[in-house]
């Protein structure tokens, strides 16, 4: 029986629907890329936004109405998050929520013995531990993201997800160091770790947050260990020491800051100033000489001033990000900030993210502009269009290059020559 999965949403989501197509292929079902050979659907949702609870709804309806008599699995954020919602989604046969995950294969083959809807949601509770298999390869040929912790403890006045994802929970040092092994020998180059407040990695466990990042930098195979979004109240000045000695480890860093005004943040109920974001970027870029800071920023949250907006504007230039992602606030119901007064219009909105865009594009172009004359190592990736080969830098630099047979896998030396659309661009050195 052959079986297509879609995945909205985050890294996290992402490596999650490994984990399902491992369980699946264990069990022998068959796995494709191909609408028209499925006989099954498995839809992994996301629900940070009501746009996303949207787009899974329409997704689910669609496979339904496109192939009747298909299956279609509906596991992720969105059940678990609103669960009498999507129990009234009656075009998904089986529906649970990430809690219960590990039961979708016994709930799927219940269906298709019975035919009868199979519904699993039970709500996270305090204290309960981290779930989830090891994998041992991903749909990548060259990068595995690794999963290390799931939940979050936060509470942003803007945010469902402690509600989809939990609390915090980490998965055992010694998991990680066996996962990693076991992707490395998959031939897996590149380890992203990820979670949902990853940076709180060990705040359930007593375990450090380093501890995890050397457990996945311990395997001879793996040239690189990167890490996904992080919070900057966690970041220590321990941990950056310790990070520090590790060469493996990529300098970059994501770090979420979705506001450079003091106002604003203790609005979102988020846990620092601007001016402590600030030192943080400084210690990195002492640490890391030649990293690359990239954020989140939100604008238009309730009550959100223009004087608030430009002074997060004029902070996100001092701190020159090297990539910003740009999004507006969206009401999310079931979030603290759904009820708050002051609601800003959604063309004020998209006017001010407009605004702020053009400022995240001069930084890029500035950024990719000052690699030029410089040789980097790239982990080729692909061949794209035209002969160009493409891949990152350690600092995660988008570079395409000539030059060479097959570099796919291999980290290769490139000089940068010039810049292309939001990509670096130059000529192989070294193979």
């Amino acid at each position: 029986m052959n079986v297509k999965l879609y995945t909205l949403g985050c890294k996290v989501n992402q490596y999650e629907t490994e984990e399902i197509t491992q369980a699946l292929l264990r069990e022998g079902f068959s796995v494709t890329t191909d609408d028209k050979q499925a006989d099954v659907f498995v839809v992994n949702s996301c629900t940070v936004t009501a746009e996303s609870d949207r787009k899974t709804r329409q997704l689910v309806r669609k496979l339904k109405r496109n192939f009747p008599e298909s299956t279609v699995v509906l596991t992720g954020c969105m059940p678990q998050a609103f669960p009498e919602k999507t129990e009234t989604l009656t075009q998904a046969d089986v529906v649970l929520g990430n809690r219960t995950s590990t039961q979708l294969v016994p709930l799927l083959k219940a269906y298709l013995q019975t035919r009868t809807r199979q519904i699993c949601i039970l709500p996270h509770r305090t204290g309960e531990p981290f779930c989830g298999e090891p994998i041992t390869k991903v749909s990548e040929r060259t990068r595995a993201n690794l999963k290390i912790e799931d939940g979050c403890d936060r509470f942003c006045a803007y945010c469902i997800i402690p509600t989809a994802r939990g609390r915090v929970r980490s998965k055992p040092i010694e998991v990680i160091r066996r996962e990693s092994e076991a992707l490395a020998r998959s031939g897996y180059r590149e380890l992203v770790l990820v979670g949902i407040n990853l940076s709180a990695y060990g705040k359930d466990s007593g375990e450090s947050f380093a501890d995890a990042i050397e457990a996945a930098c311990a395997p001879e195979e793996i040239a690189r260990v990167r890490l996904g979004s992080l919070e900057p109240d966690h970041i220590t000045d321990d941990l950056i020491e310790r990070m520090a000695k590790l060469p493996k480890l990529c300098g970059q860093f994501h770090i979420s800051l979705q506001s450079g005004c003091d106002r604003t943040l203790r609005h979102m109920n988020r846990h620092y100033t601007a001016a402590e974001y600030a030192a943080l970027c400084e210690k990195l870029r002492a640490a890391f000489p030649d990293c690359t800071l990239t954020t989140d920023m939100m604008v238009g949250f309730p009550g959100e001033t223009e004087t608030d907006f430009s002074e997060s504007v004029t902070f996100a230039k001092r701190i020159g990000f090297e990539k910003i992602h740009v999004f507006p606030y969206s009401v999310r119901p079931g979030t603290r900030a759904a009820q708050f007064p002051d609601q800003i219009e959604k063309a004020e909105k998209e006017h001010r993210a407009a605004l702020l865009l053009n400022t995240a594009e001069e930084l890029r172009q500035g950024f990719l502009h000052r690699q030029v004359g410089k040789t980097v190592e790239v982990l080729s990736e692909s061949r794209t269009r035209g002969g160009w080969f493409f891949g990152y830098t350690a600092n995660y630099t988008p570079v395409r290059f000539t030059g060479g047979v097959n570099t796919a896998g291999e980290l290769v030396h490139v000089h940068i020559t010039g810049v292309g659309a939001d990509c670096a661009e130059g000529e192989l050195v070294s193979q």
